[in-house]
């Protein structure tokens, strides 16, 4: 790191915190500071909708995918035109109709109370471990490597970051979230441009640095098995389930929809998002495959102690940005990374924030908080939210696995089990309160059982050896050794969640079944 990248960096520093003042003078009511005043425009919203999604952990975590395991994963991108057709004829109309601020206050009214609570207390559970899971990322594997720090400054790192989120995000409000959103995925995009770029001009054009046979420890070309870590299949329904779920459930998604105009504005920006994620999601799978490529042409350039590209595929990308790249443009490449990691936080406090003030506090309050009590609180809150962040951040590198792995197995529990209320609500109608509450909690243990299956298999056969050798019988020892891929945790928690639900509505009395009163419109 010389000065000029240092300069770089703390230039995109104060145009962010520029952006979070500016729009601070421009906010007069909750609305604006929680919505965006409901005017924002669609290709800021997709973009931004892009940016909040797709952290920093997809950032290095898709290269990394794919100098290990090949591009497999990508498989999953085939089922974004359904995705969109599913969001964007089914979902977001029946949000934009109802003309609330929050998406859990349609559960309290098709549903009932206490699944609004609960699908809220899933929601910042979901984000703030989400937030924490970038942070330890970003700071951890990231940031202090890249400077040859000591690991006891990722700490201060962590707090830098969550610091600079929080100023700009409760300064400006939803319009800086999107604004400075917008900004971070074009310094993204632009700095893994130029990585490959650099690349195909020392190799010499992608005729040289993309494979002409199946690379070595890349995973073999499967339409669809569930045994093994990916496969074609299961990447599409895995991603078809995350977007879904995530797009019809998460107020950091459904917050975007309502700070557009009407129906039409919020289906296109849904598109645009899609349209940048599926191209980004290609344009590193090449990166991926082209610093595979640099990296054995120049084997003496590896990370100290790695002895193959694929010992260190989720340090690649950071280590190449910095012993590779030209002064100042390392300083853009390490701002695309730390932009990436803020602009999932600020998403994530600002929504979080939402949900605390309207969900939580507003909607047990006997008297109402004027437009400023609202603002002045949620200011609070998003402090609040960042110490908690960084706290939860130094605990969760003891989870194992690769970084796109890390993150679906932490971050990705409670996808599933919170859209099992919004699906309900739609296509089961008769389901009530108890049989939903209890499809989302069935949901929560279908996904932890699913994320940590080896580990599970494990005490299973320390504490029950004869049931563990008969269950072996029937399962690869490779199955039992590194469990269920982590692609199935949404899809099957899903799907447990909602067979869960109507189980249980089938076997309740009918006078247990109708919790909920009659309301003069519970349509969806």
């Amino acid at each position: 790191m010389e000065l000029l990248d240092w300069i770089v960096i703390a230039l995109y520093a104060g145009v962010v915190l520029a952006v979070g003042k500016y729009f601070s003078r421009k906010t007069k009511t909750s609305d604006d500071y929680l919505l965006g005043g409901r005017k924002m425009k669609p290709w800021t919203v997709g973009l931004s909708l892009f940016a909040s999604l797709f952290s920093a952990i997809s950032y290095l975590s898709i290269p990394g995918e794919v100098i290990k395991f090949g591009p497999m994963l990508l498989c999953g991108l085939i089922g974004y035109p359904l995705v969109f057709l599913f969001v964007g004829w089914f979902l977001i109309p029946t949000i934009m109709k109802a003309n609330v601020s929050s998406a859990y206050e349609l559960l309290e009214i098709r549903i009932g109370v206490k699944v609004r609570i609960l699908a809220s207390l899933f929601f910042l559970i979901l984000r703030v471990t989400w937030m924490s899971v970038i942070i330890y990322m970003c700071a951890v594997k990231v940031v202090v490597p890249i400077m040859g720090w000591p690991e006891n400054v990722a700490l201060w790192v962590s707090i830098a970051m969550v610091a600079i989120t929080t100023i700009y995000t409760s300064m400006g409000g939803l319009r800086a979230v999107i604004i400075t959103d917008v900004i971070q995925t074009f310094i993204l995009i632009g700095a893994a441009l130029f990585s490959l770029i650099l690349i195909d001009r020392v190799l010499g054009g992608p005729s040289v640095w993309f494979p002409t046979e199946w690379p070595d420890g890349w995973l073999e070309w499967k339409l669809f098995d569930t045994k093994v870590r990916v496969s074609a299949g299961t990447a599409l329904i895995s991603l078809f389930s995350f977007q879904v779920c995530t797009a019809g459930s998460d107020q950091m998604s459904i917050q975007r929809y309502l700070a557009t105009q009407n129906i039409k504005a919020a289906r296109r920006g849904y598109l645009i998002q899609l349209i940048t994620s599926c191209s980004v999601w290609i344009f590193l799978g090449l990166l991926g495959v082209a610093m595979m490529a640099y990296f054995r042409a120049n084997p003496g350039l590896l990370p100290a102690g790695a002895t193959s590209v694929r010992d260190c595929a989720d340090e690649l990308f950071p280590h190449f940005i910095v012993t590779v790249l030209p002064v100042g443009i390392s300083g853009i490449a390490i701002a695309g990374l730390l932009a990436a990691a803020m602009s999932s936080l600020s998403s994530g406090v600002n929504s979080s924030c939402l949900v605390i003030t309207r969900d939580l506090i507003g909607r047990f309050r006997k008297n109402a908080l004027s437009e400023s009590e609202e603002i002045k609180l949620a200011k609070i809150i998003s402090v609040v939210i960042g110490v908690i962040v960084v706290m939860l951040s130094l605990i969760i590198g003891n989870i194992k696995g690769n970084l796109a792995e890390l993150s679906w197995k932490t971050a990705n529990l409670l996808t599933a089990p919170l859209f099992v209320p919004f699906f309900i609500a739609l296509f089961l109608p008769r389901v009530r309160e108890l049989p939903t509450i209890i499809g989302m909690l069935a949901g929560v243990v279908a996904a932890v059982f699913i994320s940590f299956s080896a580990g599970i298999f494990q005490l299973f056969e320390i504490y029950c050896p004869r049931c563990f050798e008969k269950t072996a019988d029937f399962l690869s020892p490779e199955f039992l050794e590194e469990g269920i891929s982590f692609l199935w945790i949404i899809p099957c928690a899903f799907i447990a969640g909602v067979s869960a639900a109507a189980l249980l509505n089938l076997l309740l009395p009918d006078k247990q079944r109708k919790t909920t009163p009659d309301s003069p419109d519970t349509s969806l």
